[in-house]
């Protein structure tokens, strides 16, 4: 540790922000330079499908200001992007030129939007949501009355229909797949998601293709036509997609670093190369069964951020928590953690799609008759019981944990 004087940290998103926050926080008193290829101050992604659209004005999406980034002693690269590492000289390559070294280098470059070339090459009307440019473009196209097609069913998806709705936009929603959310959320409550789509006027097709799609005139000047597998075609004044997301693993890839489609890292956000390390999206770390898993969470780019910066610093990591996540759609909150593919899950409280927003309950997850995973529907204040349970292997005793006159925090 003593000869660490120089860490520079590419990305300047959740992870990077997060690293500084560790390593300060930390007591690391050397010298940390942030590069950002984007001109923001670092800021957080969740808002970005939610409050910037519908409340432009008043949200605000910065996690450290200018003024919190001098305080801690960063040095911030704006809007000139690092092109290439040299690992043996221990030193970044920037767009402009400039040559930056580092003893330990932590890669935190987040990912980019999975594209639809088809859909690209249209040119007008078409949109992703990434960043924080795509969000706003996204305020003038999403008004009243406007047909907003949305090409995915999972969280950005929906969240992004959410918002549409609020801004009394005619949605629908193309998912390929059988169920909305089915990769991060089991079908009993994804049959409830997409009760409350539709109850809110969101047309969610599910399993469908798209065969092609084209721009035509029409009075509002242009539209986007969509036409399905079975020949329906469904017309639009804009299409947004979000079909995952690929990381930003090229500059790893370029300078020998273990990369399959992401970063691979260890235990400690470690890559292959020992004075370079790896959190957030771009990372894919290798877990207990030693099979490598990406986790695209708000939450784990915190952990991976501080997994890096106690690791440098030598102090040893907490245990770790259940991974857990959120989604806000058409006011009500979910939260997730723990494992999702539970093999039976117990609803404690009333599931009720018509009750709306004004729905309350938790779910269980069991497998062998353990707590292995947990959903709370707009009852966040029971989320920390269900990690307490789920961390400690806690037997799942129907009786007790679904008595809504026992409280929660007890049988925990």
């Amino acid at each position: 540790m003593s000869n660490i004087e120089t860490i520079v940290i590419i990305g300047a998103g959740q992870a990077g922000a997060s690293a500084i926050l560790e390593l300060r926080g930390s007591k690391f008193a050397g010298k940390i330079i942030l590069i950002g290829d984007e001109a923001h101050l670092p800021y957080e992604r969740p808002p970005l499908s939610k409050d910037v659209i519908l409340k432009p004005d008043e949200t605000k999406v910065e996690i450290l200001s200018e003024e919190k980034l001098a305080a801690l002693g960063v040095e911030h690269i704006r809007g000139n992007g690092a092109v290439k590492i040299n690992p043996e000289a221990k030193t970044v390559e920037l767009q402009k030129g400039d040559v930056i070294a580092y003893d330990k280098l932590l890669l935190a470059t987040g990912g980019a939007a999975r594209r639809l070339p088809d859909f690209d090459a249209l040119g007008k009307h078409v949109y992703t949501l990434r960043n924080l440019e795509d969000s706003q473009a996204l305020v003038p196209v999403l008004q009243a009355g406007k047909r907003i097609v949305l090409i995915g069913g999972g969280v950005i998806g929906l969240e992004l229909a959410s918002s549409a709705r609020f801004k009394d936009c005619q949605v629908t929603v193309i998912e390929m797949g059988p169920m909305v959310m089915g990769r991060s959320s089991p079908q009993i409550l994804s049959e409830f998601l997409l009760a409350q789509q539709r109850l809110a006027g969101v047309d969610v097709r599910l399993s469908s293709s798209i065969a092609g799609c084209r721009l035509e005139q029409s009075p509002q000047g242009g539209e986007v036509v969509i036409t399905l597998e079975g020949g329906e075609e469904l017309h639009a004044d804009a299409v947004v997609y979000g079909i995952g997301i690929v990381p930003n693993a090229q500059l790893a890839a370029d300078a020998g670093l273990d990369v399959d489609a992401a970063i691979q890292v260890n235990e400690h956000a470690q890559t292959s190369n020992p004075d370079i390390y790896a959190a957030g999206d771009v990372a894919t770390q290798r877990r207990a069964d030693g099979q490598y898993r990406r986790v695209e969470t708000w939450e784990n780019a915190n952990l991976q951020a501080g997994l890096f910066a106690r690791h440098i610093m030598g102090i040893e990591h907490p245990a770790p928590n259940p991974a857990w996540f959120w989604t806000d759609q058409l006011d009500i909150n979910y939260q997730f953690v723990g494992d999702m593919a539970a093999t039976e899950w117990h609803v404690r409280g009333e599931m009720d799609a018509a009750l709306g927003s004004a729905s309350s309950f938790v779910l269980f997850g069991v497998t062998d008759g353990v707590i292995v995973g947990g959903i709370t529907v707009n009852a966040a204040k029971e989320m920390r019981h269900l990690k307490k349970m789920i961390s400690k292997n806690a037997v799942f005793e129907a009786e007790k944990h679904l008595d809504l006159s026992l409280d929660l925090r007890k049988a925990a």
